[in-house]
């Protein structure tokens, strides 16, 4: 008997409330992380993930990979890497007297940059060039990458001696930028009381397969978004970039730049996998406002004013939810 397609979008459903429970055997109140990490995964948006050292974000990127049946690699930036030790080189073979391609790291279908900050702009570039093509060009030969490819890069944003920020341009090709922050005091005891035992193993087990990511993928595009909310998400960018033109006076004096295209485009993929995530197939507005500041955050650009008055694009973000109507 053949399933249907509704029954398939169940069964996706199950494998996803599967992968949420696995994750929770290691991992503690970091469910908004970790709804984020699947959007992206499922609609091949790269995470930027920022928090001060110690809130587990490396361990959770982990136990994302180890519930997948994905081929995944860490690669902790330094200031000595170079772009060969991220995508690969060409090695020259004495036996047989020709040059041969040694892969790198980057040729995996999940990947953590640990401290992406911590590398000079060449290596960053050469990781963000692969992220935007897909693809990695070694000597003579390009290599389409596997897919679903994925990064899921992290860095510290207290410890700025010795670091090499991230141009705006290159954050740009981040679909969502996530803060991390601190637990509770219930959940931090938690977290004491389980990884304080020295017989944790923190053993999860496999879910979803390279088929079902494809599938559900495939199941988050068939989701629909009405014309109204579709021109709700370009309104909100053009708030970004005019904010003068929507009653936002005081926040136009701190824009210096608002959101790119791939700010609209991220937004509507982004919405669509919340809408999916809650088991729908339509979106609402409520999709995308929580998804907005993620998707937004990182892309307005403020001056340096902002910088002196405490303004953040945080901020800015919110009032542009609260301000920008739908069916304006």
């Amino acid at each position: 008997m053949e399933i249907t397609e509704t029954d398939r979008v169940k069964l996706h459903q199950l494998k996803i409330k599967q992968v949420m429970a696995e994750m929770s055997k290691v991992v503690v109140g970091r469910e908004y992380l970790l709804n984020r990490l699947l959007i992206g995964l499922f609609t091949g948006g790269h995470i930027l993930l920022e928090g001060v050292p110690g809130l587990a974000k490396t361990l959770i990127v982990n136990t994302l990979s180890k519930v997948l049946y994905l081929n995944f690699q860490r690669i902790q930036f330094t200031p000595d890497l170079l772009p060969a030790d991220l995508i690969g080189t060409m090695i020259y073979n004495q036996r047989t007297g020709n040059f041969e391609v040694k892969k790198g790291p980057i040729f995996a279908n999940l990947i953590l940059a640990d401290e992406i900050n911590r590398s000079p702009a060449k290596v960053q570039s050469a990781l963000l060039e692969a992220m935007q093509e897909r693809q990695v060009t070694i000597g003579d030969t390009t290599f389409p990458l596997d897919r679903p490819f994925l990064v899921l890069a992290t860095q510290n944003p207290v410890e700025q001696e010795g670091t090499y920020p991230l141009p705006e341009a290159q954050v740009d090709r981040f679909m969502m930028k996530v803060f991390v922050s601190y637990l509770d005091k219930n959940q931090e005891l938690e977290v004491m009381r389980k990884m304080s035992n020295m017989n944790f193993s923190g053993h999860v087990n496999p879910i979803l397969e390279k088929d079902d990511i494809s599938n559900i993928r495939n199941e988050i595009n068939k989701v629909t978004i009405s014309e109204s909310l579709e021109k709700y998400i370009i309104e909100l960018i053009f708030a970004t970039r005019q904010p003068q033109d929507y009653g936002l006076k005081d926040e136009a004096h701190y824009v210096q730049f608002g959101a790119s295209p791939r700010a609209s485009i991220n937004l509507n993929r982004a919405a669509k996998a919340m809408a999916y995530l809650n088991e729908r197939d339509y979106v609402l507005p409520e999709d995308i406002k929580e998804v907005a500041p993620d998707v937004l955050n990182h892309r307005l650009i403020l001056n340096y004013e902002a910088e002196v008055d405490g303004v953040t694009p945080s901020k800015i973000v919110d009032t542009i939810l609260k301000k920008v109507a739908i069916g304006r």
